[in-house]
């Protein structure tokens, strides 16, 4: 045995041909034996992983798994290469050259499998906990910038695997960077809003908000802007800015229903506790106005011309407050007046006096 490596170690004493043939089997058995290394990964990803996943109630670690087996064999593959051209005694320039594009390819593979970790960590994470609207609208972006750091990341290493200087990479892009973020602060400004507003989540897509007098749907909420469409089938585009910085009222959170309020006014010597209890009665009656919690009617004040009565329901669904609204009041207007409740008119009395010492003589 040790003298078949003396024969196979090469030596600076052998011929030209067989000092290359040393060299080159040597090369070979190391790219076979990683090849049979990496088949030796495969495998046990296949069986030993596969079992070993079986005991976690999530599938997470299975399409992980299964997106990793395939990249992480050929790195093997790779880096066997990688060590058997480093090995051979070429010229400087073409050792390097070749050295360095298979430690490029190497670093590459790592990077498809990081970011192919990534991609399923944050598909199960929009999917399981911040749900499928969020994960509609957060998880891309997340995605692109966890893409962008992947290969910053990867261009880092490469660099420095060729002895560029990072410094001076680093220290230019933090210069650009603030001057990007000087000359664009209120786009970044709206930028770190709209991640604000996906986290905290205030409102959702579909959700009617009233922002000071402007009420309506959101429809998209974007990385600079969200957009709300309102009731008369106009879009209002805001900045995401001062959407966090403005107080705004959600109709659809906690729940879409809502109460609705119909203020009315009976006339002076009318049956106050009659009157209430035909406002009870009226809004039960409509098909849309919920049981529970039921329908209340209020004495509120006394008016310069009538006594304030407020009845206030509750609606299943915001959409429907209007429609409802309307059919109780064109109830209590039939009720009242089959009852002989009267809704009066303003009225004002106007006092004439006149004066002794200023009037007209005749």
């Amino acid at each position: 045995m040790d003298s078949l490596l003396y024969y196979l170690t090469p030596n600076e004493a052998d011929a030209f041909y067989l000092f290359w043939a040393k060299q080159l089997l040597i090369s070979a058995v190391i790219v076979a034996v990683f090849y049979l290394l990496s088949r030796l990964v495969q495998l046990l990803l296949a069986k030993v992983g596969t079992r070993l996943c079986a005991f976690t109630e999530t599938d997470l670690d299975d399409r992980i798994l299964g997106r990793v087996s395939g990249p992480a064999a050929l790195l093997v593959n790779f880096a066997g290469l990688y060590l058997a051209i480093r090995r051979l005694p070429l010229h400087d320039r073409i050792g390097m050259a070749a050295a360095g594009l298979l430690f490029i390819v190497n670093v590459a593979i790592l990077t498809i499998i990081a970011y192919r970790v990534l991609d399923e960590m944050l598909k199960a994470y929009g999917s399981r906990v911040a749900g499928a609207e969020m994960s509609r609208q957060l998880m891309p972006l997340i995605e692109k910038l966890c893409t962008i750091f992947l290969v910053v990341t990867a261009l880092i290493i490469t660099l420095k695997h060729f002895n560029y200087d990072i410094l001076s990479l680093v220290t230019a892009l933090g210069v650009g960077s603030l001057a990007i973020g000087l000359a664009a602060k209120d786009t970044l400004a709206n930028m770190v809003s709209g991640f604000t507003l996906m986290i905290d989540r205030p409102f959702r897509i579909g959700d009617r908000i009233q922002l000071g007098s402007q009420v309506g749907d959101v429809i998209d909420i974007g990385l600079r802007s969200t957009k709300i469409k309102g009731p008369d089938n106009t879009f209002l585009i805001i900045p995401n800015s001062e959407l966090c910085n403005s107080t705004l009222v959600n109709m659809a959170f906690p729940d879409l229903r809502v109460k609705g309020r119909i203020d009315i006014g009976i006339g002076y010597g009318s049956d106050v506790a009659r009157a209430k209890e035909l406002l009870v009665q009226t809004a039960a009656s409509i098909d849309s106005v919920l049981g529970e919690p039921p329908p209340e009617a209020f004495f509120v004040g006394f008016g310069d011309s009538a006594l304030n009565l407020s009845l206030f329901f509750w609606v299943a669904d915001y959409a429907h407050l209007f429609s409802t609204t309307d059919k109780i009041n064109c109830a209590i207007s039939s009720c009242f007046q089959q009852n002989d409740i009267n809704i009066p008119y303003p009225t004002r009395t106007v006092f004439f006096e006149k004066d002794p010492n200023h009037a007209p003589q005749d």
